[in-house]
């Protein structure tokens, strides 16, 4: 496998979720700030000029973070990584695209780009407020499922790779004031080994 990504970006996930599997893989870092996700050479890969792209042995190519994350842990099911109880791997399903879908792609798309959702500078204030809204909201309900009986409570799960981007991003990047069972998750993710190397690997100081 190769994977596309680019330093800091939700790509980070996937780049913890194989890390944390262990098995041999390969990674190319795309430099989107240069543009380089629209060349020609990426976009023959991934028209959509996106990370993550996941490129498997055979050549074919996955995108979209749910899907590849999925993927990663299926194809090693002795890591446990992808629940055998067909409930368990739902409720992991649900909360990964909960996470990519509403708290990034609403939440922090504000925050990080509000130009993309008015081009008029003296809405940008407002637009990160909303931002700041919906990813406040959305780690309320992460919280809850971090708790017992939550479908993200207990052994990891594919999920933790959108729960790692997600947090890095709400409390080392924005500096959010986050829920107690999320900054306890964010901690214990954060300490592992193979998030140490991926921040190295993406040059992130923390």
């Amino acid at each position: 496998m190769k994977l596309f990504y680019a330093p800091g970006a939700c790509s980070i996930g996937i780049h913890y979720l194989l890390e944390t599997m262990g098995d041999p893989y390969d990674r190319q870092k795309i430099d989107i700030k240069t543009g380089e996700n629209r060349q020609p050479w990426y976009l023959a890969l991934n028209p959509k000029a996106k990370v993550p792209t996941l490129q498997r042995d055979d050549g074919s190519v996955l995108t979209e973070f749910p899907v590849i994350a999925q993927h990663i842990a299926a194809s090693a099911p002795g890591t446990g990584l992808s629940p055998s109880d067909p409930e368990c791997a739902l409720r992991a399903a649900e909360m990964t695209d909960y996470l990519v879908s509403t708290l990034h792609m609403q939440g922090f798309s504000r925050i990080f780009r509000p130009a993309k959702f008015c081009e008029d500078p003296t809405t940008h204030d407002a637009i990160q407020r909303q931002g700041r809204d919906v990813v406040t909201s959305g780690l309320a309900v992460v919280e809850n499922e971090l708790k017992p009986g939550g479908a993200l409570h207990g052994e990891a799960t594919f999920a933790d790779a959108a729960l790692f981007y997600v947090l890095f991003w709400a409390i080392d990047r924005v500096k959010l004031e986050v829920p107690r069972a999320c900054a306890e998750r964010y901690a214990t993710l954060k300490s592992t080994e193979a998030a140490t190397r991926v921040f190295a690997e993406e040059g992130i100081a923390l």
